[in-house]
């Protein structure tokens, strides 16, 4: 039997289930009261183990995964917003929008020392001001979706179409491509 996912708690009134950037800026975003937040096996916090075991469908559960490049010695940062049945076009659409000749995945311990969120659970809430925020269309017309809480050991609920109204966001058709 699989665990039960409940995600009706509001986020702003559970706090230690939240990464410190994501309760901050929940609590300056005016969309934070439609943000709910679940407790969830740290083991499981990735996408696969978690669809399976939350038994939560893979076109509701979102990925941010963390993109840079280099561009006149300058580094250049996106964190791209993709549903689970999707991956980030990163040397297309990414690359682009970054406008450098190469953009690859951050490495794990630099992602998580310029989000301040454990590697697993990052999600778009809260992320560095400067960095662009690339959220795949097809995110925000999935209703609500489950993404990383900025820790391993839960997820929060937020309406897709919400994420597009966070600072810096972009709408991207086409951002996610689908896998297989």
């Amino acid at each position: 039997m699989s665990p039960a996912l409940d995600v009706r708690r509001p986020a702003l009134a559970h706090a230690p289930l939240l990464a410190d950037p994501v309760a901050a800026a929940l609590q300056a975003w005016v969309h934070a009261d439609g943000v709910g937040v679940a407790a969830i096996d740290p083991d499981l916090a990735d996408t696969a183990a978690f669809v399976e075991a939350y038994g939560v469908a893979s076109d509701a559960s979102a990925n941010c995964v963390v993109v840079g490049g280099r561009r006149d010695g300058v580094e250049r940062i996106a964190a791209c917003v993709v549903l689970a049945t999707t991956r980030a076009d990163v040397n297309g659409i990414v690359r682009r929008a970054l406008d450098v000749r190469k953009a690859s995945f951050l490495p794990m311990d630099r992602a998580v020392e310029l989000t301040g969120m454990e590697y697993g659970g990052i999600t778009p809430i809260g992320l560095p001001a400067d960095w662009l925020l690339l959220v795949d269309e097809a995110v925000t017309l999935a209703g609500r979706v489950i993404v990383g809480s900025g820790l391993r050991r839960s997820k929060i609920e937020v309406p897709g179409a919400d994420l597009a109204r966070l600072p810096r966001a972009t709408v991207v058709p086409g951002l996610g491509r689908p896998v297989g």
